[in-house]
């Protein structure tokens, strides 16, 4: 079976039609070029040129081989190019857990700026809760998760890619008037709460802000994900706070308004492996506040 160099050479060869420029255009002299058109001659048992001491022609077998022989060599060309891009990161497959609330703008936002500085990294998608993505990273299932802090595993890296403050939420059939709007205002009125299970980071902040504001809501639910709460505010079950970019959900019957003291600010962590390997992993991670929009 002949050899790509073999390939290469006779390529050159048939786009010249000179062995002089043919080898100029290789990086090397005429004699080696000439042995490897021999020998893939030899090896395939035709003749690919017709030779003659003013000129250089293709045969009829030649004419037919170019077409292969050059699809050949650019496969080989792009099958190293791909990899060496894959070894610096600049190809290949991460995958990405990411909690709810995160998906609401952020995570479009930031696979729209890898699109636009590594096109041709591309992520596979999980959705799934802090805990599980904690489990998830260190059984190697997902490479990089956006999650609520702390990440308090020695094993992980991590660093802040969102801070946002808090919105109030109030059905819309409570007049103006009556929606809270600072901490010490939901003292003793209806609050949709995080479950402390499920949603313990927003749960354990709001929980401290309240204390801090020496507020006592009156809980009517514990739930997990912001779009249920959305839903239940609407329906006038009571008030929530929420993270800023929930407004982009547009829930029916909902009114969204500034908390006055909104000191609370909710976080979101980037978490990966310190011993991860993943090149294009590696080569997003020294990007990830740029990409994030931490540093606009």
């Amino acid at each position: 079976m002949f050899e790509l160099i073999q390939l290469r050479c006779f390529v050159a060869v048939a786009e010249e039609l000179h062995f002089g420029r043919a080898a100029a255009r290789l990086n090397m002299t005429q004699p080696p070029l000439s042995r490897h058109i021999q020998v893939l001659e030899r090896i395939m048992k035709v003749e690919l040129f017709h030779r003659s001491s003013r000129s250089v022609r293709l045969t009829a077998a030649g004419t037919a081989f170019l077409a292969e022989a050059r699809r050949v060599v650019r496969m080989a060309d792009s099958a190293v190019a791909t990899a060496r891009a894959a070894a610096e990161g600049r190809h290949g497959l991460i995958t990405l857990g990411f909690t709810a609330a995160s998906g609401y703008s952020f995570l479009s936002r930031f696979i729209a700026r890898v699109g636009e500085v590594a096109p041709d990294v591309h992520f596979v998608l999980k959705e799934m809760v802090t805990d599980e993505q904690l489990e998830s990273l260190a059984a190697g299932r997902i490479d990089l998760g956006f999650m609520r802090p702390p990440v308090r595993q020695p094993d992980l890296a991590s660093q802040p890619v969102l801070r946002e403050t808090f919105i109030i939420c109030s059905p819309a059939g409570v007049p103006e008037a009556e929606r809270p709007r600072c901490l010490a205002d939901f003292d003793r009125r209806p609050f949709i709460m995080y479950a402390p299970d499920k949603a313990r980071y927003f749960h354990d902040l709001l929980t401290g802000l309240f204390t801090g504001a020496r507020a006592e809501p009156r809980h009517v639910q514990y739930l997990a994900q912001i779009h249920t709460i959305l839903m239940l505010v609407g329906a006038g079950l009571g008030f929530a706070l929420v993270p800023e970019s929930s407004r982009r959900l547009h829930p029916e019957g909902v009114v969204f308004s500034e908390l006055e003291d909104a000191q609370g600010i909710v976080e979101l962590t980037a978490a990966w492996r310190r011993d991860a390997d993943n090149p294009a992993l590696l080569a997003l991670v020294p990007q990830l506040a740029s990409l994030c929009g931490m540093d606009d």
